[in-house]
């Protein structure tokens, strides 16, 4: 007999035993797709192969292969070991349950390059607590996710070069397959994700292959970089070829070279942090099918921080620069831009804003339009709380990412918020993860209002709203009409522009 501590169930393809942290079960690394290794490296995800017998579902698998240093320091923490082999999901679901429970699955962030499922920011089990079944999904990362060359083309019935993003429908069908066994709700499954893993929950609502397997979705700081085209993907796999010695590789000599060797490339030869658009997954790039409004209509909660372009300025873009660009090409008109940025002061503190705005905060209300036009309800938010103890160290609001362990309340897990956060901190990240747990658990088509501290009404037939997620880093939450309408109405006028052009 095993122990209740050790919770024994099963699903489609066997029998998994778990482990038991008070009220919650955990299944860590459970298999849902054939390990995508050898003939099976840059093709999409295969179902899983049943097991006899009991496989053990206590620990976390694999992550795929990256940069630890910068997942530690970007990331969110130690992903653990390394391996190709790496598509496997963890579970945390209530202990008693009467009714199948909504299904909140993450797709974390990390630029495709980095991050795992794993994660402490991302353990589910305070969301689990509020009645919600969680799954944090692995996918393939950099160019073991992400990889066009000549010699793989026709290997397939469609063309296929964001693999990674095959890993998560594949992870999305499990879903609908298994998670009844857990108490899920397979008819109830929200998508949410940061930064990729927001890009990924997009790129999903615009693939053909993705229609059906999620039910809301919510955005939490994606962004609007273009999508790569497959020419310009098929391009860079012949250049990465050529790295490594193989001008006119064959598909087997692609696959024979070592699953490290990738992520350590650097630019020009690393992978970005978009998908490929042009193949069977993405055949029209994301940005394109949200301003045309042919997404799969479904709800939404989507929102941005206070300080994105501190992730901009991580990865060595000149915010100040970015002005000085403006003036120079006379693009967008500076001093329109300086009348809707009214008392900010230097080109630093301008190309700041400008940037955020630019790259993160107008997503947001482009798709609250194109929620509007499919007739879908969309609620957004503004995330600006700073932990009381960190005013200093982000003085310009919250960072790219620091809204995760709010939303999962884990602020007493993740790596660095664990040593300064008090008493208030913890109330607010509470309620935080109540309103994202109400979103799954109570949102249709036809609902209107989120309930929480305040009461968060949807933008729906034309009201421009939006919730602020904290007051200048303090706690507190506002409903506010028509934010920043005038500076995202003309960068959505740029973006649109830029789509139409490219």
């Amino acid at each position: 007999m095993h122990s209740p501590a050790q919770p024994l169930l099963n699903i489609k393809e066997g029998a998994l035993l778990g482990l038991s942290d008070g009220d919650i079960q955990i299944f860590r690394g459970i298999p849902y797709a054939a390990p995508p290794v050898g003939e099976l490296r840059w093709r999409s995800a295969q179902p899983v192969a049943a097991w006899q017998g009991v496989r053990d579902a206590q620990t976390f698998s694999a992550a795929s292969w990256q940069n630890i240093e910068y997942c530690r320091e970007l990331g969110g923490g130690d992903p653990g070991s390394f391996s190709e082999d790496c598509l496997y999901l963890n579970v945390w679901a209530p202990a008693q349950r009467t009714q199948p429970l909504p299904v909140m699955v993450w797709l974390h962030g990390g630029g495709f390059t980095i991050g795992a499922g794993s994660l402490p920011p991302y353990d589910g089990k305070a969301l689990a607590q509020r009645e919600a079944i969680v799954v944090t999904v692995n996918y393939r990362l950099g160019h073991l996710g992400f990889f066009a060359h000549p010699a793989l083309e026709g290997e397939e019935e469609e063309r296929v070069c964001n693999f990674a993003l095959t890993d998560q429908i594949v992870a999305l069908e499990w879903v609908r397959e298994n998670i009844a066994a857990f108490g899920g709700d397979c008819d109830n499954v929200t998508l949410f994700g940061e930064s990729a893993g927001a890009r990924s929950v997009m790129s999903l609502m615009a693939s053909p292959k993705a229609r059906g397997l999620f039910h809301k979705a919510i955005i939490q700081s994606s962004y609007t970089l273009p999508d790569q085209p497959i020419e310009q993907a098929l391009e860079k796999g012949q250049a990465l070829a050529a790295h490594f010695g193989l001008e006119n590789a064959s598909a087997d000599q692609l696959r024979e070279l070592p699953a490290d060797a990738f992520w350590q490339l650097e630019s020009p030869l690393n992978q970005g942090p978009v998908p490929v658009c042009g193949d069977a997954i993405l055949p029209t790039p994301m940005l394109e099918t949200f301003f045309a409004a042919k997404h799969h209509p479904i709800p939404v909660m989507i929102g941005s921080n206070s300080d994105e372009a501190s992730v901009m300025a991580v990865f060595g873009v000149d915010l100040a620069g970015q002005i000085q660009k403006l003036r120079k090409e006379r693009r967008l008109g500076l001093g329109l831009i300086k009348l809707l940025y009214p008392g900010v002061k230097g080109d630093e503190e301008l190309g700041r804003q400008v940037c955020r705005d630019m790259a993160f905060t107008t997503l947001g209300y482009v798709v609250m339009q194109a929620q509007q036009r499919v007739g879908q309800p969309c609620w957004r938010y503004w995330f600006d709380y700073v932990a009381q103890a960190q005013h200093e160290t982000y003085a310009n609001g919250t960072w790219h990412g620091n809204e995760v362990p709010y939303v999962f309340d884990t602020l007493t897990l993740a790596e660095s918020a664990r040593d300064y956060v008090n008493e208030q901190d913890l109330a607010f990240a509470s309620q935080v993860a109540d309103y994202w747990v109400n979103f799954a658990r109570n949102v249709s088509k036809t609902c209107e209002t989120l309930h929480g501290p305040v009461r968060w009404p949807a933008s729906i037939k034309g009201r421009d709203r939006l919730l602020r997620i904290g007051l200048h880093k303090h706690a507190g939450f506002k409903v506010e009409n028509r934010f920043m309408r005038a500076r995202l109405a003309l960068f959505r006028r740029v973006m649109r522009h830029h789509v139409t052009l490219d």
